[in-house]
């Protein structure tokens, strides 16, 4: 088969359409043939060299795919050759076929087309493990989304509204505030121009900056508030003040997905599909979808996330 393969870190240049080995499903993995993958700022530090995959991983980028079971593990359960799926990847969605853990894998929503829903899985996981599992985002509670044109901020917008919330988030352009207003939001401040944390008042942060936010979205915190982290593009150390923690009861949650245990990332991914589905295939909540890109194309695709004109996901089709 071939695959993108990352020839040594740094730009999107390294990123080769290659042959390479064929994957071969375990006892209790599938085989995809894949139809797409989508681009993820984690496929952008891998190619940097500073986002490796978890052991035992395959060094092809992609968190996530579209496709046909073409194989499946003698102990595999619920799905058969010829489903088509979607599925959460520790790796390997730049290719041709990937073989993944059954209990990563999710029937395409109802009215999805099949290269669209590569655009759904690690989004809808994120989201819905760390705002929903995890800091428990309840109806009329704000949420602040940093980044709420990103893949992550658009789909955040979405699952909030549906469940009764009201969504701040920030943006870098009156483009971007225009186009997250239009999904939802219910207001949008832009970073260049404003400092948020004289705003807004959240009772839930989504934020993939990092350090350089940490400060200010312990002050942005309501009483019982939580924070939660899942990137670090604005630096890795910051200072806390401790003080306004605690006087605010709040808490700070931070977590990624990719290097979790399978049998966590199968409660999450249950959890999707019994509570974010529904509402897919109603159309209350949909993939964002900024660009469609060849996958022996990816390195134009990573030129484009790195450019940050994007609203939502850039696919990889076949």
């Amino acid at each position: 088969m071939h695959a993108i393969v990352i020839s040594e870190p740094g730009g999107p240049e390294v990123l080769t359409w290659q042959e390479v080995p064929d994957p071969v499903p375990g006892p209790d993995e599938v085989l995809i043939d894949v139809a797409a993958s989508a681009v993820n700022r984690a496929d952008v530090l891998q190619r940097q060299g500073f986002y490796n995959p978890p052991p035992g991983a395959t060094k092809v980028p992609g968190l996530e795919c579209s496709g046909v079971i073409a194989q499946v593990g003698e102990n595999v359960e619920g799905f058969k050759v010829g489903d088509e799926v979607c599925a959460l990847l520790a790796g390997g969605g730049y290719a041709e076929k990937v073989a993944v853990p059954w209990q990563q894998v999710m029937p395409v929503p109802k009215g999805v087309p099949l290269v669209e829903t590569a655009a759904l899985p690690e989004v809808t996981c994120t989201v819905w493990s760390m705002v929903f599992m995890a800091a428990r985002l309840r109806r009329g509670e704000t949420l602040l989304v940093h980044g709420g044109a990103s893949g992550i901020g658009t789909m955040a917008i979405q699952l909030a509204k549906a469940f009764g919330a009201r969504t701040v988030v920030t943006v870098g352009s009156y483009e971007k505030a225009e186009r997250c207003l239009a999904l939802g939001a219910d207001e949008a401040i832009n970073y260049r121009e404003e400092d948020f944390a004289e705003k807004v008042k959240a009772d839930v942060i989504l934020d993939i900056v990092g350090a350089k936010y940490l400060s200010k979205n312990v002050e942005t915190l309501n009483t019982g508030g939580r924070l939660i982290i899942i990137g670090m593009q604005g630096g890795t150390k910051g200072e806390l003040h401790i003080g306004m923690l605690l006087s605010k009861r709040a808490s700070i949650h931070a977590a990624g997905l990719r290097a979790r245990p399978v049998d966590e990332k199968g409660v999450i991914v249950r959890s999707v599909v019994e509570n974010v589905w529904p509402l897919v295939e109603t159309g209350a909540v949909r993939p964002v979808i900024y660009q469609r890109v060849p996958i022996d194309e990816a390195a134009w695709a990573h030129r484009m996330l790195d450019s940050g004109g994007h609203v939502g996901k850039i696919l990889l089709a076949r």
